[in-house]
């Protein structure tokens, strides 16, 4: 008897600090991509970059997700996980709606981009953010799985998801990127990563909006795991 209630006093240690560090995971992720978002639109409107600015736009967008994950923990401590499922429900239909708008955007301005046959004047600022960006999105995709199966919590999985999501963005910019800084002639290839990126950021809005209105909603982002 003893010993099990051992056992039980460590599982629930365990689970606590595991949670802890879930909490801590998404705060670092919130606070990440608000700076990437920034710079990345701030860089992308400056030098006339559609792919770096629409980068930035799903980075922000992406923040939802990280505070969706403390949103439900919340929720379950304090008013119950049905209120809390409720909230997480309604706040990710609403982020899928801001990734159609943000797809919806980035596909009009590349349109235009290519229309006027415009481009940056160079790329480099979306190979160095690109490449930081891998670097920290792989870290945190490898760390939430991680905890995720641990805690057997499909609102953190789903949230690793979505930062394997920003992994696959980050390569395409940065390939983008790399071809145009290369072969400058190419001045297509700023519009048509960011094309690209319109349909990751398309399909990942749909899939979350899917997953909103789904009966059985557990919770997240609604990315695919």
């Amino acid at each position: 008897m003893k010993q099990q209630m051992k056992e039980n006093l460590e599982d629930k240690t365990s689970n606590a600090k595991l949670i802890q560090m879930a909490i801590w995971l998404s705060w670092f992720t919130v606070i990440y991509n608000i700076l990437e978002g920034v710079v990345s639109i701030a860089l992308g409107v400056s030098e006339g970059s559609m792919a770096l600015a629409g980068f930035g736009g799903d980075s922000l967008i992406e923040v939802g997700s990280a505070f969706m994950v403390l949103w439900r923990f919340r929720g379950e401590t304090a008013q119950g996980s049905e209120l809390s499922k409720d909230r997480e429900r309604k706040a990710t239909l609403g982020i899928g709606v801001l990734f159609l708008l943000l797809a919806a955007i980035t596909l009009l301005a590349s349109v235009i981009q290519i229309a006027t046959q415009s481009h940056p004047e160079t790329t480099v600022p979306g190979v160095i953010i690109a490449g930081i960006s891998i670097s920290f999105m792989f870290y945190l995709w490898k760390a939430k799985m991680r905890i995720g199966h641990q805690l057997q919590s499909q609102t953190i999985l789903k949230d690793a998801a979505c930062s394997l999501a920003c992994i696959k963005l980050s390569f395409v910019l940065f390939a983008g990127s790399i071809v145009f800084h290369f072969f400058p002639a190419f001045w297509w290839t700023d519009a048509a990563a960011a094309l690209l990126l319109t349909i990751f950021i398309g399909k990942e809005g749909w899939e979350i909006v899917s997953a909103a209105r789904k009966s059985d909603f557990s919770g997240g982002c609604g990315c695919p795991h």
